[in-house]
């Protein structure tokens, strides 16, 4: 805990001072190259944080691309954004949050108000934009987090949204690719599900609760697993997209958590 004060105080300060302006000065610009800084933080922030990540497989890069995922914890966004180029969508409220929302926002993060139907397309409508643009977006499909011992139902109308978005902003050659994020080990040692309650973040416990335990707690061994891009055009069938990518986080999650080598599909 002390290294970790130290290094907040002598490092990730001083970091940050230097990356909020700099990063609001590149988005006002809009200049190419505006995911540089988000990436370099998100990595100062795993040390931070104690977060080990492991990198399997490549995000898909220069062509249009929504990355479905399963969802355990808000250390999740710095994990992914330590390895991989991405813009998140995230639900309204991260934004009113102090700091938090800022940061978010300097990342170029996608809100998304879940009590609101027809919020669903705007949100859509950005995300196509952004992804028109040859960039990446990330989407928690089961739309909620949970402890990271399975996968939640992926929610295809959010995929449907955006899959109808994307076309309609005039991208093409459109991807849809899993991924996964499995929690693996604290302080080296597998992880026990008791102990996933120090990691994922779930509905029984406050946001400051959360923080407590992340920060008080030993060093976290995530995985980051991209699984095989499939394309997506706009006369897929959602709800057939949005179960295959499913069912690839689901087994590449198990297979992460038993210590097992990622399952290869035979029709790739």
């Amino acid at each position: 805990m002390i290294f970790r004060v130290l290094f907040f105080v002598f490092v990730f300060v001083p970091v940050m001072i230097v990356i909020i302006p700099a990063q609001a000065l590149i988005n006002a610009l809009k200049l190419p190259f505006w995911n540089v800084l988000p990436r370099f933080f998100h990595r100062i922030g795993c040390i931070f944080l104690g977060l080990r990540v492991t990198l399997i497989g490549q995000p898909a890069t220069g062509r249009a691309t929504l990355l479905v995922s399963n969802h355990i914890s808000w250390t999740d966004i710095v994990a992914v954004g330590s390895v991989a180029d991405v813009t998140f969508v995230a639900k309204r409220e991260v934004g009113d949050w102090f700091f938090v929302g800022m940061m978010a926002r300097l990342q170029k993060t996608i809100f998304v108000d879940r009590t609101r139907r027809s919020d669903a397309g705007r949100t859509a409508s950005e995300m196509g934009q952004h992804m028109a643009s040859g960039n990446a977006v990330l989407l928690f499909a089961e739309g909620q987090s949970d402890i990271g011992t399975h996968v939640l139902p992926f929610r295809s109308a959010l995929v449907g949204a955006a899959q109808h978005a994307m076309i309609e902003a005039g991208a093409r050659n459109v991807l849809i690719q899993p991924l996964t994020i499995a929690y693996t080990r604290l302080q080296g040692l597998p992880v026990s599900r008791n102990e996933r309650g120090l990691i994922a973040w779930i509905k029984s416990k406050s946001v400051k609760q959360n923080i407590r335990e992340i920060l008080g707690g030993p060093v976290k061994h995530v995985t980051v697993a991209f699984g095989t891009p499939r394309p997506l055009s706009q006369s897929d069938n959602r709800k057939l997209v949005t179960k295959a990518a499913e069912d690839d986080v689901r087994a590449m999650l198990v297979a992460l958590n038993r210590g097992q080598k990622l399952p290869t599909n035979p029709d790739r």
